[in-house]
């Protein structure tokens, strides 16, 4: 690239790298929000519960959370095309695996696989486009590379609704193949040779304690909730034995010299504050996020495909305000901004908890998506940036890592938590109507229900999504906490002037 073009708008070659990393982000991202809406018609296919099932979501979560901090060393290892090329691969294997699977303990393993290599992707590509553009124009880079991100979550409900109704689930899966094939075959022949660096020496020590210890804590956690039974045998060994491995893994990064997480930066209050407002708000608003078209399937008897054109809303309130967030982040500091964005969301999934029934109407849940998207459009990057605004150069790419560890780590547990209460109450709700049989309150466990029983379970149904809603809200208040102390004004200079990975 010419010096004279550096501060221009893209050329060709720049726009044909962007064309083929945005393929591969496109369909990393329409992943995780394709699966939400057919959760409900796996767990039929699989004949269990709820509980089990959501595991197909957490452990693609958890896998993410796993390989995100290989990622710097692996782009320098291996370089960045090769990185590239291996994730799109190992995430088309899974993906592929997936749709061939044969139990819900088969899909649950393929979708580890999948995330192994989706975690991956998102980086690889933010590097690769950089590199590209040049620093001087990373503000388009980081628009284009946004696009997927804007578009999942309007696209990926309304995509695996219709896949999951008049096609498969299975296509769900399969649908990857196809276009991670044009993916790979573009890059081998767009993207510039790779010219591997020495890399720092990994933390194989710390990688072997945090990726079991937090998988082990999570699992243990579930399961004890499930049960109603912290102590029992099962879901006490995996506690104690993720605890102690979480446990061991920070010792080793508060004294290694190249930490897998470098946890030493939560002694900055704004790391601290923004990586405590990110679990937090990322627990309530992913555990929230799975509610609604479980309801929308089961108590209002809606396919896959509806369910997914009514989440449509919250995409679109996102797509909104996240660009808005961004320019009032730059002008008056990110703690303002956040804590209106919790505000906003707060308000919207205390609107669910409060006017949820059985036949509540279309467009005032459709008003209330809307409403949780703005919010959220006005809480993600800018508690990121509230985190990496302080930073010097070299502590952006730990700090922007261990930030979305902590995002994937807690959507894992947001996902696990709510479905456990959920199946809980849905159970208690159903027992106490007398309605036990019908059902169990394990969402997917039995067949469609005749439509003379469902208008009589219709309404204890709709109670325990509604008191579901409740929890996510108070972890949602709790959020605030931790939010009061983000920077409540714009840097004086901006120290961070590289760009951070994207998930």
């Amino acid at each position: 690239m010419k010096e004279s073009d550096a501060g221009g708008g893209l050329d060709r070659g720049v726009l044909a790298v962007a064309g083929v990393v945005i393929i591969g982000a496109v369909m990393a991202i329409l992943d995780v929000t394709v699966v939400n809406v057919a959760i409900n018609d796996l767990a039929k296919e699989f004949n269990t519960s709820l509980a089990t099932i959501q595991w197909v979501a957490t452990g693609y979560t958890l896998a993410l959370a796993t390989v995100i901090p290989l990622t710097g060393w692996a782009s320098a290892r291996f370089g960045t095309k090769r990185l590239y090329m291996i994730s799109i691969g190992l995430f088309v294997l899974g993906s592929t695996l997936a749709g061939l699977a044969w139990s819900a303990e088969s899909l649950i393993i393929f979708r580890v696989l999948q995330g192994l290599g989706g975690g991956m992707i998102m980086p690889a590509a933010m590097t690769i486009m950089t590199q590209a553009a040049g620093p001087q124009r990373v503000g388009q880079v980081m628009s284009i590379v946004g696009v997927p991100m804007l578009l999942g979550p309007i696209l990926g409900p309304i995509v695996g609704g219709y896949l999951v109704d008049d096609v498969s689930w299975r296509w769900i899966f399969f649908i990857n193949l196809p276009i991670g094939v044009i993916a790979l075959l573009l890059a081998a022949r767009v993207l510039k040779r790779d010219e591997p660096k020495p890399a720092e020496r990994l933390d194989f020590i710390g990688l072997i304690l945090l990726s079991p210890g937090l998988a082990s804590l999570i699992y243990g956690v579930a399961k004890g909730a499930e049960s109603r039974d912290f102590l029992k045998t099962e879901p006490l060994i995996f506690t104690i034995a993720g605890a102690v491995l979480v446990l061991g893994f920070v010792v080793r990064a508060l004294k290694a010299e190249n930490p897998l997480i470098d946890l030493r930066l939560l002694k900055r209050l704004p790391v601290a504050a923004a990586s405590l407002t990110m679990g937090l708000f990322m627990v309530a608003f992913m555990g929230a996020m799975l509610l609604l078209p479980l309801y929308y399937q089961n108590v209002r008897g809606e396919g896959a495909m509806n369910a997914g054109l009514l989440l449509a809303p919250q995409g679109l309130g996102a797509m909104l305000t996240m660009p808005i967030g961004g320019k009032f982040t730059d002008r008056i500091g990110p703690g303002r901004v956040v804590l209106f964005g919790i505000t906003v969301v707060v308000a919207s999934v205390a609107g669910f908890a409060a006017i949820l029934e059985s036949d509540t109407s279309y467009w005032a849940l459709g008003a209330a998506l809307f409403v949780m998207g703005l919010g959220m459009g006005m809480t993600m990057m800018p508690t990121m940036a509230a985190a990496i605004q302080t930073l010097v150069h070299d502590e952006v790419p730990r700090a922007s890592t261990m930030l979305n560890i902590i995002q994937q780590v807690s959507a894992s547990i947001g996902t696990a938590m709510i479905s456990v209460l959920l199946a809980n109450k849905l159970r208690s709700e159903l027992d106490a109507a007398g309605f036990g049989g019908a059902g169990g309150g394990e969402i997917g466990s039995a067949e469609k229900v005749p439509p003379a029983i469902m208008e009589k379970i219709g309404p204890p149904m709709a109670d325990a999504f509604q008191h579901t809603y409740w929890y996510a809200v108070g972890l949602l208040v709790l959020a605030f906490l931790p939010a009061l102390l983000l920077p409540r004004r714009k840097p004086e200079t901006s120290t961070a002037d590289a760009p951070m990975p994207m998930h």
